[in-house]
């Protein structure tokens, strides 16, 4: 990252999968057991670590006020104490999953735990996670335009995407980068959805808009809240935590370019505390668990055959064929 916060301006950055943003965490990943070697404390950690055989590791992208509470409860159910690595705004589940797949030889983690479906698919095709029952999805968000009801009312508001690319927009329009998060998954489902030239002509365009580009889908909804820009690309559970902050917006109605985003459960493959694991993979997608969840706002709903529709409709395994190809497209859209 820049001293701006931003990505650097590498044009075929980044090269790999999930992107280069986890370099340098991978880097400490490494050398803190190294060091610890150096310095006698090994055999230290190994007695720690035989201690816990009772704990589950969890990597955790699901936001870390609303995940806490269910590890708690779980906690207090079971007796089964939870560990938990969350994730950085700024890449979301990017970064986790780099870990997850450097980690593939030798599984550090239990569980993984994403608020967002395809890094999860992606990672499975890599055999990331027990090849039986690997993963599961549960409950859903959404992705949609927020406006700031200041200076929109819903019937000044853009009606589609589409529409974002209009000059009355100009430097208007606030979105997370399009190579993390639900933004990227959204980005990659709308190349699929519109086709790869028209999908490459909106992007063109919408760059070329100077939208407000963000670190993460919370600083969206702030910063259209704020009136910095007046429509945003964002998730629901951030516009709902904006509303109860007293922020100035609201969310546009579901359309046919909206996209569902469930969270989803996934079991390492090697997972070094399984039955553990197994515990909390069946614990999560409880009724009860998703109820207190959409409670909270992390999640819009508890059922995915519930959710609404007209919604965008994804072909996942063309989707992952796709995704190196159109991560490099958005590089060259989006990076400054």
């Amino acid at each position: 990252m820049s001293a701006e916060g931003q990505p650097p301006k590498d044009r075929n950055w980044p090269k790999d999968e999930f992107g280069r943003s986890e370099a340098l965490f991978q880097l400490w990943w490494w050398v803190i057991p190294v060091f610890a070697l150096a310095i006698g404390l090994l055999p230290m950690l190994g007695n720690l670590r035989a201690k816990k055989k009772g704990d589950v590791v969890v990597y955790c992208s699901q936001d870390q006020i609303y995940a806490e509470r269910i590890f708690h409860d779980f906690e207090k159910t079971t007796g089964i104490a939870v560990r938990a690595v969350y994730d950085n705004e700024a890449v979301k589940t990017v970064g986790l999953a780099n870990r997850l797949l450097a980690e593939r030889t030798h599984p550090q983690c239990d569980l993984f735990w994403s608020n967002e479906e395809m890094r999860t698919r992606q990672l499975a095709a890599k055999n990331v996670f027990r090849e039986t029952n690997g993963w599961v999805a549960f409950g859903y968000r959404t992705r949609r335009i927020v406006i700031n009801t200041n200076q929109l009312s819903s019937t000044s508001a853009p009606r589609s995407l589409i529409e974002l690319t209009n000059e009355i927009w100009r430097g208007k329009v606030a979105l997370a980068y399009p190579q993390f998060g639900t933004t990227a998954t959204h980005f990659h489902a709308l190349r699929q959805y519109w086709g790869d030239e028209p999908w490459q002509a909106w992007c063109r365009a919408l760059s070329a808009n100077k939208p407000l580009l963000v670190d993460g889908n919370s600083v969206v909804a702030k910063v259209v809240g704020k009136g910095e820009a007046w429509v945003g690309l964002t998730d629901s559970d951030d516009i709902a935590e904006g509303e109860r902050e007293g922020l100035s917006i609201t969310e546009l109605p579901v359309i046919g370019e909206t996209l569902l985003i469930p969270n989803t459960a996934a079991v390492t493959r090697g997972a070094p505390h399984a039955e553990a694991a197994q515990r909390l993979f069946e614990y999560l997608p409880r009724r009860e668990v998703l109820e207190r969840l959409v409670a909270a706002h992390a999640l819009e709903g508890s059922s995915l055959a519930a959710a609404p529709a007209p919604t965008l409709k994804v072909d996942w395994s063309e989707l992952l064929n796709n995704l190196e190809s159109t991560t490099v497209k958005l590089n060259d859209f989006f990076l400054r």
